[in-house]
């Protein structure tokens, strides 16, 4: 009985490579790997308000979501990873009080972090007019970025004072200045060109902009970059981010990104 089965096993064996030589299976394209996050973090004074918490707490709460999304790209091996914390409208919206307890918690996060950010291999950067940081975020931003300088694993952007209308201004602005001054060409001027004088550079464009509270709009992140990024929104609150919620998200991007240009 044993033989027979044996036996069995090896002519299907057979037939089986067989087929696959006159029926090669058709192995499936990969989907191209993930290099930038973005994410635009909405929700965290609604989540305080669905709680019964202070409004300020929902920001805490909001930076303990930060910690999650990190660990998730370095899992993902996601080189960047970019996070909309604070805009330049939000200058004008939100009140003194709440605008320091912003940087200050930054601030905070930032300087008793650096250590796991070395050993974590991330490097940190803060992009946006830092003209309008307060002097004491100055000191703690230019600390971090110069201490994690080295760093390989992932690059993590925190975006304060931060508006995309605005750092096109600003990118014409100094374009302009080296067009009058003989050092630059007009005919020179491409979109490959102008993306070099943004803020963001010299980092990749994102691939993926999450959007967690339920809104389905941009609010001036990123405008000149997201031109062939896909776009998630989601109901979900910020500081109820999930590695759920996140893998959904890479699905979605990975189904895009295989119907790219078709």
């Amino acid at each position: 009985m044993k033989k027979n089965i044996l036996w069995v096993a090896c002519i299907c064996n057979i037939f089986m490579h067989g087929m696959e030589k006159i029926f090669p299976v058709k192995e499936e394209k990969k989907s191209p790997m993930l290099q930038h996050l973005a994410c635009i973090m909405d929700g965290n004074r609604r989540w305080a308000r669905d709680h019964k918490f202070e409004t300020f707490f929902g920001h805490k709460k909001g930076l303990d979501a930060v910690q999650h999304v990190v660990d998730f790209c370095l899992i993902k091996q996601i080189p960047y990873l970019s996070l909309y914390a604070f805009s330049l409208e939000n200058l004008e919206q939100r009140s003194q009080k709440e605008q320091n307890y912003l940087f200050e918690v930054l601030a905070q996060e930032a300087l008793q972090n650096i250590d796991t950010f070395k050993n974590k291999n991330i490097r940190i950067k803060f992009i946006g007019d830092s003209a309008l940081f307060p002097l004491s975020m100055k000191s703690v931003c230019e600390k971090a970025e110069q201490e994690t300088e080295s760093a390989k694993a992932l690059q993590v952007n925190f975006l304060l004072c931060y508006g995309g209308r605005q750092e096109i201004v600003d990118a014409t602005k100094r374009i302009a200045i080296e067009v009058a001054q003989g050092t630059l060409q007009p005919e020179s001027i491409t979109p490959d060109l102008f993306e070099k004088f943004l803020w963001t550079s010299p980092m990749p464009s994102p691939d993926l902009i999450i959007r967690t509270g339920g809104q389905q709009r941009l609010s001036n992140f990123l405008l000149f970059q997201c031109a062939y990024s896909e776009l998630y929104f989601t109901d979900c609150l910020w500081p109820d981010i999930s590695p759920v919620e996140l893998e959904s998200a890479l699905t979605y991007f990975d189904t895009c990104r295989k119907n790219f240009g078709k």
